[in-house]
């Protein structure tokens, strides 16, 4: 049984932006659209209700993590993800692979700056054939990931979207040693996929397509992946140095994937990627950028950033944004929530947050309508 389908609506006749629909066991996804991080199956200071309530399509979490914490047994005996955070709408997780990259070499910022210098505090022990070797950073445990047990765990999670076993390799990287874990990352992939399909439980996956900033690579990724079974296309590994960069792969890799299948964007949406993104065909963006801001009192609006923190909100008794319809707008005002940041009372995190996703909804909702008229 396979229930998952992606239904285009309306392609632009200005651009390559396209309105869709993905077809899910948890719902509907209308695209494009964001997707927010859960991490470790939670928004960072939001519950499930609340998200339900923000009408967020579909949220992202990560194997990994929950792999250490609280265990995927724990979650499938639960009666998997769904039902373990009470939430009815779609689901993806990846695979544990962007932490080969982040424990490896540090966040995407610090790999940058390093040049592309290991970090050696012995968090990955061992990459080979069979998988990676990590350290558990709770109890110190070495865990073996593997594209089988990365899709084992998956299984136990029961999201409606997974992703293959992949290695994220930095943006400093000799051409060989990029081509070489392509090429491993292309087997892991196609051993995921094996395993997927040996128990598929009305689960999508998506590929991850690689290759770094090299169009070759890209090409060669692009290439091999859409041969094989996916259900849609993830777009990942190291997009450059700049957002210039980003911009130049997407413009070459996007063209090359299957018009009929759904296309995601792995980590990134922050608001200056999103219409150049939508504009090349890309169907859904995550990124934990926006409840990040909010937790550093930055919040999101038509006009661009209002920071929370500064005194000029003291004595400011209206919404974040005025006519904005979120709980936190219609119930609170700026000089109450930049009260809450200088007390450094946690309420503020979340009614910031609140604002911040329902934003990034409505943002979405707007793209979709420009795209419909030929706007975009």
């Amino acid at each position: 049984m396979n229930s998952f389908k992606f239904e285009l609506i309306h392609q632009s006749k200005r651009s390559r932006a396209r309105v869709g629909r993905i077809h899910t066991p948890h719902g509907i996804i209308d695209t494009p659209n964001f997707v927010a991080v859960g991490t470790n199956a939670t928004l960072k200071a939001l519950d499930s209700q609340t998200v339900d309530d923000l009408g967020l399509q579909l949220m992202f979490c990560n194997t990994y993590h929950l792999m250490l914490q609280p265990g995927t047994e724990t979650i499938k005996n639960a009666g998997g993800l769904h039902r373990f955070i009470n939430r009815n709408a779609p689901i993806i997780t990846d695979s544990g692979g962007f932490q080969v990259f982040s424990l490896a070499y540090g966040t995407v910022k610090d790999e940058l700056k390093s040049r592309g210098q290991k970090k050696q505090d012995g968090s990955v022990l061992k990459i080979t054939e069979e998988g990676v070797l990590f350290r558990s950073y709770r109890n110190g445990d070495s865990i073996l990931l593997t594209p089988e047990t990365s899709i084992a765990a998956q299984k136990d999670l029961g999201a409606d979207i997974i992703i293959p076993f992949d290695e994220l390799p930095p943006y400093h990287i000799d051409q060989k040693v990029l081509t070489e874990s392509l090429h491993r990352t292309h087997r892991w992939e196609k051993r995921s996929l094996d395993a997927h399909l040996a128990d598929r439980q009305n689960q999508a996956m998506y590929a991850v397509i690689h290759g770094g900033v090299s169009q070759e690579l890209r090409t060669m990724s692009c290439d091999y992946l859409t041969q094989l079974p996916f259900d849609g296309f993830a777009i990942g590994g190291s997009f450059g140095k700049t957002r210039e960069q980003m911009i130049e792969m997407l413009s070459h890799t996007l063209p090359q994937l299957p018009t009929d299948k759904p296309n995601h964007l792995l980590g990134i949406a922050d608001l200056n990627s999103l219409e150049p993104g939508i504009q090349l065909g890309i169907d859904t963006f995550d990124s934990s950028h926006p409840t990040r801001c909010a937790r550093h009192g930055l919040a999101f609006t038509k006009k661009g950033f209002v920071k929370l923190l500064n005194s000029a909100n003291k004595e400011d008794f209206n919404p974040i944004e005025p006519g904005c319809t979120c709980l936190t707008c219609t119930k609170f005002c700026r000089a109450y929530i930049h009260h809450l940041f200088k007390a450094k009372e946690m309420t503020a995190y979340s009614l910031t947050s609140i604002h911040n996703v329902h934003r990034m909804i409505e943002l979405m909702r707007e793209y979709r309508q420009a795209i419909m008229l030929d706007e975009l």
